[in-house]
């Protein structure tokens, strides 16, 4: 494969570059295996509707032709589960969670890494996080019946913004 550079200018960064070094949707390390892609996410409607809307020139144009995007202020009624899931990004900042390189956070770094960007330390450690959420999946299957998506819709919200997919639990 021939290594791509992609450089970035949008409201979050100016002139950041990242070589991409794996195909497309490929050559995951082993330990991660997310159930959805970028684009099945923003289709099914995540971050009530605010996330990368200024950001598209860098990834493929397919995955915003029918993305879910708020015309102005967040709208939490295009999220797939109709509910706010999220924290505001201040939050994650004063956590210190944000790569600065990822200054939008978990699921920019998995678009840039689903693309094929590597960036080994980091990449373990957003998987490691990635993991992590996998908790929540628990939570569900034992106080939900089985198809219930009303039930626990935050966690199933917040599950589907790290690319668990909890419409079959």
């Amino acid at each position: 494969m021939k290594v791509k550079k992609v450089i970035v200018n949008d409201k979050m960064q100016k002139k950041y570059h990242y070589l991409l070094v794996e195909p497309i949707g490929r050559n995951f390390a082993k330990d991660f295996r997310p159930e959805l892609k970028p684009k099945e996410m923003l289709e099914m409607g995540i971050f009530c509707g605010r996330y990368m809307r200024d950001c598209q020139k860098e990834f493929p144009v397919a995955w915003f032709k029918k993305a879910k995007f708020a015309k102005e202020k967040k709208d939490c009624k295009l999220n797939y589960y109709k509910v706010n899931a999220s924290m505001p990004l201040s939050y994650w900042q004063e956590k210190d969670w944000i790569y600065s390189d990822d200054p939008r956070g978990w699921f920019q770094w998995y678009c840039r890494y689903y693309m094929g960007r590597r960036i080994p330390a980091e990449d373990e450690r957003q998987i490691k996080r990635w993991k992590a959420m996998k908790r929540h999946i628990g939570q569900i299957k034992k106080h939900c019946k089985k198809g219930d998506l009303k039930c626990r819709s935050r966690q199933r919200q917040a599950l589907l913004h790290w690319a668990y997919d909890t419409r079959k639990i």
